[in-house]
């Protein structure tokens, strides 16, 4: 797991910037905490939490380019913020670059940015560890945040969710329908 992993970062470091990279490294090592914490597959966790933004810094229109080529379908939403479909195209990178064949590992790499109803453990330890990791900047509630996640996913999962749907609607962003779904599923998950 050790060497397969370093292979991958080396990798990796060339297609991302320094921030980037650094965030990538924060997220896969928090994904790995949050395994061990919650009883999910180590080496799935590090594995998609390294890969979850080897697609982010390809530039906007060449992101629809790619996804138009590729087949991977485009919302509404995402030609208006293409920079979601970095997760789409991550989950098809990471599978053609990377030579992932775990449906779950592709999976949490491909919901990590939206969320969706129905997360297995495996996608809310990702979606989590992107949002906590700790050189993400100081977001409201973030004290609040890591500690659910290392108590409880579902319910963590459901803060950063009203959270960003709050930020989102804030500053105008057009807000992908599958996130809001996802909310509305946790949020009566917590009821």
């Amino acid at each position: 797991m050790k060497e397969r992993l370093a292979k991958m970062q080396k990798k990796i470091k060339k297609y991302l910037d320094d921030d980037r990279y650094q965030h990538t490294l924060g997220v896969m090592y928090t994904a790995g905490a949050l395994a061990m914490c919650h009883g999910v597959n180590l080496e799935k966790a590090l594995t998609a939490g390294l890969l979850h933004d080897c697609a982010k810094c390809i530039p906007p229109e060449k992101k629809i380019k790619l996804c138009k080529k590729n087949h991977i379908l485009i919302s509404e939403v995402e030609y208006e913020n293409p920079g979601l479909l970095h997760a789409k195209l991550g989950a098809f990178y990471a599978e053609k670059k990377y030579h992932i064949d775990d449906a779950d590992i592709l999976c949490a790499i491909r919901c990590h940015t939206t969320g969706r109803p129905a997360m297995s453990p495996l996608d809310k330890v990702i979606y989590i560890a992107d949002y906590i990791e700790p050189g993400r900047l100081e977001l409201p509630n973030m004290n609040i945040v890591r500690k659910l996640a290392f108590q409880d996913l579902d319910l963590c999962v459901c803060r950063i969710l009203e959270d960003s749907l709050i930020y989102l609607e804030s500053r105008n962003i057009p807000l992908d329908p599958i996130t809001e779904r996802t909310y509305r599923y946790y949020k009566d998950l917590d009821e």
